[in-house]
């Protein structure tokens, strides 16, 4: 971490009866890159509007290096008020320049003399996005910047992230986003905070040693936080293990449906014989759709099994919406057909809390004020199924209001998961949602009998729930890949990258190149091959010295003992890292050189 440019300083804060946190200390260095990790309701939003200056704590002290700009990307923008997006964007005496903001949004792609009433999620997200961009912030505050983003402009805001040169902190449910972008981590915890000089892809190997180190000094303690605290340290470790396992029986389900699946580019699946056709819960065949002269699905053909997941990926607008209406007979294909189970029995999973009256209490919403749910046929204690969804059960009288967005969100999931259904349709689940429900939603997919139809951006979750993936391009065309969306991504590159055919020449390539002024060579030079060679272990070498500097850098007293020790191991690590990326980008291009020349 480099010198610090805002700081709080034995920060508090009360929320209703008690202190929502108390004597934090947070110290953000100029080119900080910070995942800030917590359960709903931890806190974690409130904490950006006291850095942001927004709201006022009620103890610490607030220091910031005069000139520096804080500026905060709310989870929820507030276009009340505001006639259109551009109206929204450029608001306030403080607010940006037009040509900024316009030259933001059409890197993103939003229009934004759309009206601000009749915009969407998406197009709300990308507004505020340009907006925040666009002030020029040396502190950027991520507060689920990738929420409504589609994976173009998840991939656009992660350039836009890697090149920026201020700091940022990122609250965010998207695992791939934190950690592709973040170098150290914040953890807002039963009220206290944690940071450590590790990026969100060490953060629960740290989580799992923080909980162990507890559980040892809780051995000196009375015996309810000893219980406590055990079981914290087995529950993230159980949890982890259960997760492994699941992704192993998950990668066994993805091989054997693409076994099912025809030659690379059919779309038909080999059917054996009468059993497994009564397994078959939709069958879509030759479906197409169109609207206008635009064509959004184009000879679709898919024999949905049950127990399918199915994941549903690509562009806003390039139809994933409409396949998914097709699939579930709630739209008329133009031609084709498809076919639904006589037996199939759904429920949609949309994530629209507005359904749930903020009046009404936790034990309303769930049992109509009883104390007993009906879980698939199974009586539940309401307080028994409270745990089970991540909730403390003296939550069962609270009323939604009080809830935060991403508690909303796990209620709502309680409810629906609680109905007797074997098709689950989940439109868009990780939105607001934090780490530990995400993991508790992978195990409930993971366990469902039925077959589920999945709607996301989030990759990370993709890759760890569904067996197929259809990607759709926009142009009608859909890929049927067995797999998550990092098999599609693949498939999507090998694809985009030119092939050499015999008698065709080569396509030039970047600088650096490994092919001389002349004729294309039909093997690597000495150089080239030396560096095909070498560069795994160097990487590798590279990639250890990391985690060895890491692993220093976590002492959180290191900062106080020795800066000049603390600023020497950051400035290696950042060296380390840029090299790293250098030694992959050459090894890549020269395996590609590599497969080219056959």
């Amino acid at each position: 971490m480099s010198a610090p440019i805002l700081a709080y300083e034995g920060l508090g804060l009360v929320q209703g009866s008690g202190w929502l946190f108390q004597d934090l200390d947070i110290f953000i260095g100029e080119r900080d890159r910070l995942a800030l990790i917590g359960r709903n309701g931890a806190g974690k939003t409130t904490l950006f509007k006291l850095l942001a200056n927004q709201i006022e704590a009620d103890k610490g002290r607030r220091t910031i290096v005069p000139g520096t700009k804080v500026v905060l990307l709310e989870q929820e923008p507030a276009l009340g008020g505001f006639a259109t997006l551009r109206d929204f964007a450029i608001s306030g005496a403080d607010g940006p320049a037009a040509h900024d903001v316009e030259a933001i949004a059409d890197q993103i792609g939003i229009d934004l003399s759309r009206e601000s009433r009749s915009a969407s999620g998406g197009e709300r997200r990308r507004a505020a996005i340009a907006r925040a961009l666009a002030m020029d912030p040396d502190v950027l505050l991520l507060d689920e910047p990738t929420n409504h983003l589609d994976l173009a402009a998840i991939d656009w805001l992660e350039d836009w992230l890697g090149r920026y040169t201020g700091a940022f902190i990122a609250i965010s449910h998207d695992r791939t986003f934190l950690t592709r972008l973040t170098r150290s981590t914040l953890w807002l915890d039963r009220g206290k905070i944690r940071r450590s000089e590790i990026g969100f892809g060490g953060f629960e190997r740290w989580m799992e040693a923080v909980y162990a180190e507890e559980a040892r000094a809780a051995e000196k303690l009375d015996a309810k936080l000893k219980l406590e605290l055990h079981w914290l340290e087995r529950g993230v470790t159980a949890r982890r293990r259960r997760n492994q396992g699941r992704l192993e029986k998950l990668n066994q389900m993805r091989a054997q449906r693409a076994a099912m699946l025809g030659p690379p580019g059919a779309a038909k699946l080999g059917i054996a014989s009468d059993d497994v056709r009564s397994k078959s819960v939709i069958v879509a065949d030759g479906v197409g759709k169109s609207f206008g002269d635009r064509t959004i699905i184009r000879n679709f053909t898919l024999r949905i099994q049950r127990g399918d997941r199915i994941g549903i990926v690509g562009a806003n607008g390039a139809g994933k919406t409409t396949l998914l209406k097709l699939l579930t007979g709630e739209l008329a294909p133009d031609s084709g057909t498809v076919t639904l189970a006589k037996t199939l029995n759904g429920i949609v999973i949309d994530q629209q809390r507005a359904l749930l009256s903020p009046e009404k209490t936790v034990r309303d919403v769930l049992c109509e004020g009883g104390d007993w749910i009906e879980v698939r046929g199974v009586k539940k204690h309401i307080q028994g199924y409270l745990k089970e969804f991540l909730f403390e059960p003296g939550l069962a009288d609270a009323r939604v209001g009080t809830l935060s967005g991403g508690e909303q969100s796990r209620l709502l999931l309680a409810r629906e998961f609680a109905r007797a259904s074997n098709l689950l349709v989940l439109d868009e689940p990780t939105n607001d949602l934090d780490l530990e429900t995400l993991d508790l939603l992978q195990e409930v997919i993971a366990d469902y009998d039925g077959t589920v139809l999945i709607v996301s951006h989030d990759r990370d979750f993709l890759d760890r729930t569904v067996t197929l993936t259809l990607g759709l391009d926009g142009s009608g065309k859909v890929d049927i890949i067995a797999g998550g969306y990092a098999d599609w991504e693949r498939k999507r590159v090998r694809n985009a990258t030119p092939v050499r055919r015999q008698g065709a020449a080569r396509e030039s390539r970047a600088p650096e190149a490994p092919a001389s002024t002349g004729p294309t060579p039909r093997k690597l030079s000495y150089k080239d091959q030396r560096d095909y060679d070498l560069l795994p272990a160097r990487i590798a070498e590279i990639e250890a010295a990391i985690a060895r500097d890491e692993a220093l850098l976590s002492d959180a007293t290191l900062y106080a003992r020795d800066p000049g020790r603390f600023a020497a191991l950051t400035k290696a690590i950042e060296q380390a890292r840029a090299e790293k990326d250098a030694a992959e980008e050459r090894w890549l291009m020269l395996a590609e050189f590599v497969e080219a020349l056959g």
